[in-house]
């Protein structure tokens, strides 16, 4: 079992002004979301809007999602970018219990980036850390939670974010979907809880505001297009696309960059 809130390497949990501005007497704004595989800009615009994020990986592996995959555009159109992982009599192992099956993973999804981005304006700028991070960071690693995090916290850096990183374990977790969250949130000292549009369906806000917390939602539309190789513009692929795209304007395209 991988224990993410005992793993040494995490410097992200180094106290800063932006992580603690409940404590300093200011506003602080939390979100809480499963680790994905390389996410999509709407991700990183989650991540950059708070304070601190908080990788929920205490939960269930949900299968044919978006933990272990990803697209990219290629000639074809469309293509997943899929790390494989044990799941055969797995059905309840929780995301940080999820193990890879296949160790060649890394350099098969390497070599089909290099193959459909190799020509992209900005594609030998990012070349090295990318190929660094698929050939030496990850390729050895046992669980995917930690494969999720290696490139989460490197392409904030790439994109200049700055919010705290933490994982779900380092907090007491309640019974009831709602109830789980909002004791993150109490225990992170959250004045506002910043959640994606497709928890509307669960989650209970006024539970967050009996304690005294506020919900906010992102949203997900307008973001602006930019250019794009292999035909008709697609928003739902991997960051990596707007960094080989776009290069240090990037940041450009996540929508509350800055904030």
């Amino acid at each position: 079992m991988y224990s993410p809130a005992s793993n040494s390497a995490q410097g992200h949990n180094e106290p800063n002004d932006k992580a603690h501005g409940k404590e300093l007497g200011g506003l602080k704004k939390v979100a809480i979301l499963q680790s994905n595989y390389i996410p999509w800009k709407g991700y990183f615009d989650l991540i950059n809007s708070v304070d601190e994020f908080i990788f929920f990986d205490d939960v269930q592996y949900t299968r044919r999602d978006w933990r272990n995959r990803n697209k990219i555009k290629t000639a074809n159109g469309l293509s997943w970018l899929t790390i494989p992982v044990n799941v055969k009599g797995q059905y309840h192992q929780k995301i940080r219990d999820t193990k890879i099956s296949d160790k060649k993973w890394a350099n098969k999804h390497w070599q089909t980036i290099q193959h459909n981005y190799g020509k992209a304006p900005y594609y030998s700028q990012y070349r090295d850390i990318i190929e660094d991070l698929y050939r030496k960071q990850v390729s050895s690693l046992e669980f995917l939670s930690e494969i999720n995090f290696t490139f989460i916290k490197a392409i904030n850096e790439l994109l200049s974010i700055r919010t705290c990183l933490r994982w779900s374990d380092e907090y007491a977790l309640a019974e009831g979907k709602s109830e789980r969250l909002l004791e993150i949130c109490k225990a992170s000292q959250a004045s506002h809880y910043i959640s994606g549009p497709a928890a509307k369906d669960y989650l209970d806000d006024a539970l967050f505001a009996s304690s005294g917390i506020q919900v906010d939602w992102m949203d997900y539309a307008n973001y602006p297009e930019y250019v794009q190789d292999f035909g008709a513009f697609e928003h739902s692929v991997t960051i990596l696309d707007v960094l080989f795209s776009m290069g240090p304007k990037a940041c450009d395209y996540v929508k509350c960059y800055g904030g």
